[in-house]
């Protein structure tokens, strides 16, 4: 039986019972990872906000196979991990939908001016206003993973008129319709009423939405960032704000989370805050543990894992559906 070491953080993971069937499973927290990974077979970062793992990686060796609870890898693709033959896999699929609903509510919120609205409310404050259309508007979408896509079906459904952005070209995708090369960011950022991150972090996207990025979007534009935080530069943001270069934002990633109760962003009357829940919703913890499960079963029956990661790339080459069931 194989040994699997579950790294938790606050919770442990619900419905463990599957797992625990299958394999020898052992809980720890940061302090004791070091010493667990000695002898395992498999990590299941469940804390997957921790950095511990690269100074407990032991030093020779190692799991064979580490999953983590999200879709993001950049904690874990430290050079020991890379370069070694450890397999990653990640829950890839867990958030699409969820995220995508997100984002096409997050749209809306903008477009009928909704958290103005539920303001007055909270200070009795009659003001009559009009609203915007989403019907008709356009949407960058940075990321061409399958978050990104089901933003593209999300928003496409919604009337909007969808243009995607990855590191290979296409002229007709069917979940994004022209999708761009990343080369292309500053061009398009112009061209586009709501532009959404969904990019993973990589060397390419850090940073790539800086005071240049910026100052190409319109001055009516939107950004929305469902990635991760390291994607925008966020002094750069709170200036271009404050100075109207763009019409608000709409951030559920932070460079660091929890975001400062010092940040500007906080009070921004043209910025939504919410706490990296955009794809968290109720039984989300359990599918979780359910995906690993399964990778568990394929492991033990030798059949080709779900999700596995190019470590090179940072994330999960696109794959045929049925390769991914």
């Amino acid at each position: 039986m194989e040994s699997v070491v579950v790294l938790q953080g606050a919770d442990a993971p619900p419905g463990m019972a599957a797992v625990e069937r299958l394999a020898k499973v052992t809980y720890v927290r940061e302090a004791d990872l070091a010493g667990a990974l000695q002898d395992a077979d498999a990590l299941f970062m469940w804390d997957f906000w921790s950095d511990a793992l690269a100074s407990a990686w032991p030093r020779e060796g190692g799991p064979s196979w580490v999953h983590i609870a999200s879709a993001g890898v950049d904690r874990l693709l430290f050079p020991r991990l890379v370069e070694g033959d450890t397999i990653v896999t990640n829950s890839r699929g867990i958030f699409d939908e969820p995220i995508a609903e997100y984002v096409l509510a997050l749209v809306l919120c903008f477009a009928k001016d909704l958290h103005t609205t539920i303001g007055l409310q909270h200070r009795r404050e009659w003001r009559h206003r009009e609203t915007e259309r989403s019907d008709g508007k356009s949407a960058l979408v940075v990321g061409t993973g399958p978050i990104g896509r089901a933003i593209g079906r999300r928003l496409t459904a919604g009337g909007l008129r969808v243009t995607g952005m990855g590191r290979t070209a296409r002229a007709s995708d069917p979940d994004l319709g022209t999708v761009l090369p990343m080369e292309a960011l500053h061009e398009a950022l112009g061209s586009n009423d709501y532009v959404v991150l969904a990019a993973p972090l990589t060397d390419v996207t850090r940073g790539m939405i800086d005071a240049a990025a910026l100052a190409r979007m319109r001055p009516g534009a939107r950004l929305i960032n469902v990635g991760r935080g390291q994607l925008v530069i966020e002094d750069d943001l709170i200036e271009a704000l404050r100075a109207n270069v763009i019409a608000g934002a709409a951030l559920d990633v932070f460079a660091t989370e929890p975001l400062a109760g010092s940040s500007p962003l906080w009070e921004l009357p043209n910025v939504i805050v919410s706490p990296h829940m955009s794809g968290d919703t109720i039984g989300w913890r359990q599918e979780l543990v359910d995906l690993f499960a399964d990778n568990l079963g394929r492991r033990r029956e030798g059949l080709p894992l779900r999700n596995v990661v190019d470590k090179r790339l940072g994330y999960v080459p696109h794959q045929p559906l049925e390769e991914q069931t």
